[in-house]
């Protein structure tokens, strides 16, 4: 991609709908989901004439989400008193979605994070853990433990639709 503005247009219409269910995935909720993709999509434009020389725009893109959603964690423990009253209704598309949604949000950070990269962007655990600045193995061991923690999560949901 050349590093005119046309070309960011161009990556931001290819890849905003990934970077927004990554964030969804990431905050649960569509709100703050919303505003994490604008602060990156801001801060990628700023630096968009460097960026979109790289070899890896998208890699790139992923570390300011990751990075981005932890900073808006480390903001709201800094934050006391009203935690939770301001988030906004969800909507839902089924219950299917939901019971992930909750289970993922039930998962440790650096397994949630882990498992986003992993299973939602299909990256390697190499890049995941290029990404995230860890070992291979803790890669490795964060994904196996969350994956069966959301097995165990959604156990019970599964058992009640075979019983249906």
């Amino acid at each position: 991609m050349s590093g005119s503005r046309t070309g960011f247009a161009e990556y931001v219409v290819a890849r905003r709908p990934l970077m927004y269910r990554t964030a969804w995935v990431l905050c649960g909720d569509h709100h703050q989901a919303e505003d994490l993709v604008q602060h990156v999509l801001t801060r990628l434009y700023v630096a968009w004439p460097r960026v979109s020389r790289m070899d890896s725009v998208d890699g790139y893109a992923r570390a300011m989400l990751v990075n981005a959603n932890v900073d808006r964690l480390r903001r709201r423990r800094e934050h006391t008193g009203l935690e939770g009253f301001d988030r906004a209704e969800r909507e839902v598309d089924s219950d299917g979605v939901l019971d992930l949604r909750a289970a993922v949000a039930g998962l440790a950070p650096g397994q949630r994070r882990v498992i986003v990269l992993r299973h939602l962007w299909g990256l390697s655990v190499e890049e995941t853990a290029a990404t995230l600045g860890v070992t291979p193995g803790t890669v490795k061991s964060q994904s196996a433990d969350g994956v069966r923690r959301l097995r165990a999560l959604l156990a019970p949901q599964r058992g009640e639709e075979q019983g249906r």
